[in-house]
């Protein structure tokens, strides 16, 4: 497939719920697992630039591998590009060498080149062991030594070649409150020093070269740091003393090759409240055609804090130089810690998932910058708004989040970002439908729906990030109409609407008036006086099980909803009235989960399909406000396994089904002229029954034509690869000439589980692309019609990740 069809706009993810997760390499790239991939993001250009595709399951760890030539001295560029050619670990594990031999989960690694431009990897897995493999020109990895610790296990593991010689070192930080070190001599991985003084498990080490010298930073959850040294003996004392004292710490000795090596403690930093979960040196960098060391430590803590440490020039004695960290959210603490090679960034990885960036500016302050983010567990369901302004997400990490196209004034390129999440639930979430431009309605696994519609002071900011006009986004009589904001009644879970009229300050003889109870404990954000029921109906009730599918119609005026199932009373399908928000109609007809809904865009037709294999349509006319139109039974249905989705055709005259048989149908055509129904009694496949090869769980229909009035689709398959079909109706069925792949995601573009859902922008264009303003009218109507050639694709998987595609119609 030609790069020009299908180019990846966005990806939102977020790093997996692991410590040694994330990497920032020499070259400036910050590599971090999600989900079963790993990342490969440019801080800089705030985007993913690739995704390494490859593992079977979780990604544990990251780790880059830089070749460092000491002594010799080499350009910028030359440097650029070494640093581009390292090794990133976890990907070359799976993908050049076959490293077999754990029983339990990797959760440390860490490699060093080693002579012959092969590569010494340590790791650590559950399975209380540590092993050491070389990795050489051939793809198979050769274990050269395992150690076992019994009913122990190593939380981490650092790699170091001991000054003035190749003989690697190894340090293993573990839960008996020691860290160990080992050196290879003899053709064997002996032990050198067992280094006690933490006094709970130890989890991070981190090796940094100090010219002849090495400092082990290790990190404990007992809250401290400690930073030992190590350094060659030669055996004799030569320092000159005074008469004072001086203090000598203890010196553990080890010899390795005839050559003698002390350990001793060089200081213990205490300014944690809490576990110290990772700990990393600055990078080396060079100066004056020279690789040197800063000596800069950052660590990364619960307590929700990282700490920059470095020693002081005059007496040498190691302080605190910089605190950041966060304060209050569903924030649990930091997993680790990394530093960019300028020493001008640092980035912490969260409990859940959320990268956390702060950045020196000019005046040597660090303020929080703009980082990555997204779900930390699978995405269940997605929506464009109805301009195709910005996408709204769901998943079962319990979060509802927005993610909108940004561009700052500096530079013209557009970046997409998560601005805001309307929804933070103690459920996992399953569906949501947008029922307005800030309105969306929401299920999840506690049987309720939730409406939220949002605040003036919202939009305002939306206005503001997008670069879109108030005007533009609001009409007036929706801008009278909307909320000033929130407020969370004390001991409430849920907030309530406050408007214009709620805001005007009470009098003083108010304010000595309580009609009740709960008017002496005013909430503390807003107060609201004029609550009416409305606001009851934001809390939908009528399912007897979890919820699975909505949709709404492109009148905006009606809502579907569905749940699990497992009988036919608890299969039917549930329709609401976005204005009084209260139950229009029960729709009996399936007998297992109704997985997918889909109103046609006329909405004239809704359309619904089930695990048991069958679908339905059914027909706008009052009254009812529903009829059943027709339906598949299970004789004359043509799916053998569960239909997953569905989707309609720009025209409302053909819907599509995709199923777990592999297959894809597109049904019709439906036409409806003057309310008379023109469709055969039985409704049969128009097209050919395309396999596609694997289970196919996501399909959507193209808003947008192509040329010689052929349809595009998009099929989302269980592996996680998304396939663009062209559909030419009219062309003969039976020989399959009614379809043609016009494109596909390569391995770098797709998702590595299940596509959850599939969303088509709902107009041509690059989101974002068109809120920016040229001098030159030509110019202005030259960007517009080559936006005209693009449409997106927005999807959601399993994989924890939300992506956006450009596709360029003219290629296809």
């Amino acid at each position: 497939m030609a790069a020009a069809v299908i180019e990846t706009c966005h990806v939102a993810c977020c790093a997996n719920r692991t410590p040694n997760i994330v990497s920032w390499g020499h070259g400036g790239t910050i590599a971090f697992g999600t989900c079963n991939s790993v990342a490969l993001y440019d801080p800089e250009e705030r985007k993913v630039v690739a995704l390494l595709n490859g593992h079977t399951d979780r990604v544990n760890a990251v780790q880059w591998v830089h070749r460092e030539d000491s002594g010799e001295c080499v350009g910028d560029e030359d440097r650029w590009l070494s640093n581009h050619l390292c090794v990133l670990l976890s990907f070359l594990f799976r993908y050049y060498y076959a490293c077999k031999g754990h029983t339990g989960p990797v959760c440390a690694v860490d490699a060093i080149y080693v002579e012959d431009s092969k590569i010494l990897v340590a790791s650590s897995a559950s399975d209380s062991t540590v092993k050491l493999w070389l990795c050489g020109d051939a793809k198979q990895a050769e274990c050269l030594h395992n150690l076992s610790f019994g009913s122990g296990f190593m939380m981490d593991v650092s790699l170091v070649l001991l000054p003035g010689s190749r003989v690697p070192i190894l340090a293993c930080g573990g839960d008996d409150s020691r860290v160990h070190l080992y050196v290879q001599a003899n053709g064997q991985l002996q032990k050198a020093l067992s280094l006690q003084g933490h006094e709970d498990w130890v989890r991070g080490v981190d090796w940094a070269s100090t010219g002849g010298e090495l400092l082990l930073a290790s990190c404990s959850q007992d809250a401290l740091i400690r930073v030992w040294r190590l350094c060659a003996k030669s055996g004799i004392d030569t320092r000159v003393e005074d008469n004072h004292s001086i203090i000598k710490m203890k010196e553990d000795i080890f010899e390795v090759k005839e050559r003698v090596f002390a350990v001793s403690l060089e200081t213990v930093l205490a300014g944690h409240e809490n576990w110290v979960y990772g700990v990393h040196w600055q990078p080396p960098f060079y100066k004056g055609g020279e690789l040197q060391q800063r000596l800069c430590l950052l660590s990364a803590s619960m307590d929700k804090t990282m700490i920059l440490w470095a020693p002081e020039d005059s007496s040498g004695v190691w302080i605190e130089q910089v605190r950041v960290g966060e304060v209050g959210g569903n924030t649990l603490g930091f997993y680790g810690c990394q530093m960019s090679p300028d020493g001008s960034m640092i980035l912490a990885h969260a409990f859940h998932g959320a990268l956390h960036l702060w950045c020196k500016d000019q005046d040597k302050e660090w303020r929080p910058g703009v980082v990555i983010s997204g779900h930390f567990n699978a995405v269940q369901d997605l929506s464009w708004d109805p301009e195709g302004e910005f996408i709204l997400s769901v998943g079962s990490d319990q979060t509802t989040r927005l993610f909108t196209p940004w561009s700052t004034q500096q530079s013209r390129k557009v970046t997409w970002h998560e601005i805001s999440r309307p929804q933070i639930h103690g459920y996992d979430m399953q569906c949501l439908a947008m029922v307005g431009r800030f309105q969306f309605v929401s299920g999840a696994d506690e049987k309720v729906l939730r409406v939220f519609q949002a605040p003036r002071n919202f939009v305002e900011n939306f206005a503001n990030i997008s670069g879109t006009s108030k005007e533009m986004l609001l009409t007036s009589s929706d801008s009278a109409s909307l909320p000033e904001g929130a407020s969370t009644p004390a001991l409430g879970l849920s907030n309530k609407a406050v408007f214009q009229g709620d805001l005007v300050p009470k009098t003083k003889n108010e304010e000595e008036q309580f009609n009740s109870i709960s008017d002496q404990y005013q909430e503390s954000y807003f107060h609201p006086l004029n609550l009416t029921d409305d606001l009851v109906s934001l809390k939908m009730y009528g399912h007897g099980f979890e919820m699975f599918c909505l949709a709404s119609d492109s009148t905006r005026t009606v809502v579907a909803s569905a749940c699990k199932a497992s009988k036919a009373e608890h299969a039917a399908v549930l329709l609401w009235s976005t204005n009084t928000w209260r139950q229009l109609q029960i729709l009996p007809c399936h007998t297992l989960t109704v997985t997918q809904m889909a109103f046609s865009p006329d909405a004239q037709l809704l359309l619904a399909v089930s695990r048991d294999r069958t679908w339905s349509l059914w027909r706008r006319n009052l009254p009812p406000l529903f009829s059943l139109y027709a339906h598949t039974g299970k004789d004359t249905a043509i799916h053998s396994r569960i239909i997953w989705s569905c989707d309609w055709s720009p025209d409302s005259k053909f819907f599509v089904t995709s199923s777990r048989d592999k297959k894809v149908i597109v049904w019709g055509p439906c036409i409806l002229d003057s309310g008379d129904p023109v469709l055969p009694p039985e409704i049969k496949p128009c097209s050919s029954i395309l396999d596609v090869g694997d289970s196919a769980t996501a399909v959507a229909f193209c808003p947008v034509l192509c040329s010689n009035n052929s349809y595009l689709l998009a099929v989302g398959l269980e592996c996680g690869r998304i396939r663009l079909y062209r559909w030419t109706p009219g062309s003969e069925p039976a020989g399959g000439d009614d379809w043609s792949c016009c494109g596909e995601t390569d391995t770098s573009q797709s998702h590595t589980l299940a596509v959850k859902r599939l969303c088509w922008r709902p107009k041509t264009g690059r989101a974002g692309r068109g809120n920016s303003r040229k001098d030159g009218q030509s110019d202005r109507e030259s960007e517009i019609e080559e936006e005209s050639f693009w449409v997106q694709l927005a999807t959601a998987s399993a994989d924890h990740s939300v992506k956006i595609f450009n596709i360029n119609k003219q290629a296809l």
